[in-house]
């Protein structure tokens, strides 16, 4: 009786079906996603996961002789139960129904404006110059706010008191210095929701336009039915990165006013800070940052699901 022998394949047939699996990766593509996907992953996917971790540890930086045990939910249960945090958010939400309701409304008058603009050329003018404030650096803008509300040599007062009004203490009292930082971040953010809701225009068909001009004119009820309808994709995501830029916005107000006088303008970014890098409880302001970060989420889907609609380009 013959013995079987199983036949195997031959090796160059395995390394070939091996090499074919290789083969079948696009290398080009791959080459350029790499870099862009490790810079993810070490910008945003790390740290996130090493606050993660921090947040439910016992991390106190000036005694490192406790070591990093794991303490749970403690971190959390701190946060929450903390006044002064509830305080600084309240503050934060203040200083967000103060700017970005009042920076939708000029963006979209403005962007109306230039749409309508009859010189071409000025038109272009504009624009660029819409984009400076984009482009100056948080620090610098409070920099020139220093400068521009100072109450002895600032130039607000210097126009004030040109048509006779008292030098206002715009950043030594409480409310004058809200309503501060709310006008720089107006100033800053206004041309950005400008050219977002310019391009919103120039989405809109032409016969649509002159439909709705024979039909409505060029009214509120020409602008909600046919302009508006356009405007909100691009209005959703405004809302979303303000939303995020708003918790974590620190640069500017630090410099203007360091979250004074006293906590009136400290927001809760100044906040974690204070309890991050003066307190040095990693633990707890991690902890913050999560929480503030799972709000930006909530708040982000409900922007989606009230103001987004989808139209046909």
């Amino acid at each position: 009786m013959k013995q079987l022998v199983p036949i195997l394949p031959k090796r160059s047939t395995l390394m070939r079906g091996g090499a074919s699996k290789f083969s079948n990766i696009n290398w080009p593509a791959f080459v350029l996603l790499a870099p862009a996907v490790i810079a993810l992953f070490v910008v945003g996917i790390y740290p996130l996961l090493f606050a993660l971790d921090v947040s439910i540890r016992q991390y106190q930086l000036t005694k490192p002789y406790l070591g990093t045990p794991y303490v749970g939910f403690q971190n959390y249960i701190s946060v929450i139960s903390d006044v002064l945090f509830w305080q600084a958010l309240l503050r934060t939400a203040l200083f967000f129904v103060l700017t970005v309701p009042l920076q939708i409304i000029l963006g979209i008058l403005i962007a109306l404006f230039l749409d309508t603009f009859s010189n071409k050329y000025l038109s272009y003018l504009l624009k660029i110059i819409l984009v400076l404030p984009i482009a100056v650096t948080p620090t610098v803008i409070g920099l020139v706010g220093r400068l521009l509300f100072n109450r002895d040599f600032g130039f607000i007062n210097f126009l004030l008191s040109l048509i006779g009004v008292e030098p206002i203490p715009w950043l030594g009292e409480p409310l004058p210095a809200m309503l501060t930082i709310a006008l720089v971040d107006i100033w800053q953010w206004t041309p950005f929701i400008t050219l977002v809701a310019l391009s919103g225009l120039t989405l809109i068909p032409n016969d649509i336009l002159e439909a709705g001009q024979l039909d409505a004119g060029r009214g509120w009820h020409f602008f909600r039915s046919i302009q508006l309808p356009y405007l909100l994709p691009g209005l959703t995501a405004v809302l979303i990165l303000r939303t995020a830029d708003i918790l974590k916005l620190f640069d500017m107000v630090f410099v203007l006013t360091r979250g004074g006088p006293g906590v009136s303008t400290e927001l809760v970014s100044l906040y974690v800070q204070r309890i991050g890098f003066r307190v040095f409880d990693m633990g707890v302001a991690s902890a913050q940052a999560i929480l503030l970060l799972i709000l930006c989420i909530a708040l982000s889907r409900a922007y989606i699901r009230f103001f987004y609609r989808e139209v046909q380009v």
